[in-house]
């Protein structure tokens, strides 16, 4: 893999909605415990909206990480390839006020500035009350979540660094 490549990795949700913060609350672990080389840029998306549309047009590859609104058990895990992306067979807004990632991806590629590849690593919440912290069946998904994000950063010979505690 071209070192000159960009990757970047969203992780995109409201903290205060609980599991809808899944993932932001990758993002701050992976800023916590790893080092990424230069070319990897990580971002918590939070609830940004069309204002991550800079971020996300200037990556070569994405990788997101955020809930997904399916009948499936909640902490299932649901991978989406570029073509399921680019589809928008996917449902990836969770509230009906917020502009949804595939709109955003939709302008990006409108502009002619979308990445040339989309991953996203989903999962099903359980709990979208209003609180702070991930239920059991999420938190007990992000050391997944971050393995299987990870597996996905080799087959493009990107390697993080664990930080020493």
């Amino acid at each position: 893999m071209n070192q000159s490549k960009k990757i970047g990795i969203l992780g995109v949700g409201n903290l205060l909605l609980g599991d809808e913060g899944f993932g932001v609350h990758v993002i701050n672990r992976l800023q916590e415990e790893y080092r990424f080389p230069a070319n990897v840029e990580l971002l918590d998306g939070g609830t940004a909206g069309i204002m991550l549309s800079p971020f996300i047009e200037d990556q070569d590859i994405l990788f997101v990480i955020d809930v997904v609104s399916l009948a499936a058990e909640p902490g299932s895990i649901h991978l989406f390839g570029h073509e399921d992306v680019c589809s928008g067979n996917i449902q990836t807004r969770m509230s009906p006020h917020q502009v949804g990632l595939l709109e955003i991806l939709d302008l990006c590629r409108l502009r002619e500035k979308a990445p040339q590849r989309i991953e996203m690593i989903t999962v099903v919440p359980a709990d979208l009350s209003t609180r702070i912290g991930l239920s059991k069946p999420l938190a007990q998904t992000v050391d997944t979540v971050i393995a299987l994000l990870f597996k996905k950063l080799e087959k493009i010979s990107i390697l993080p660094k664990r930080l020493a505690a």
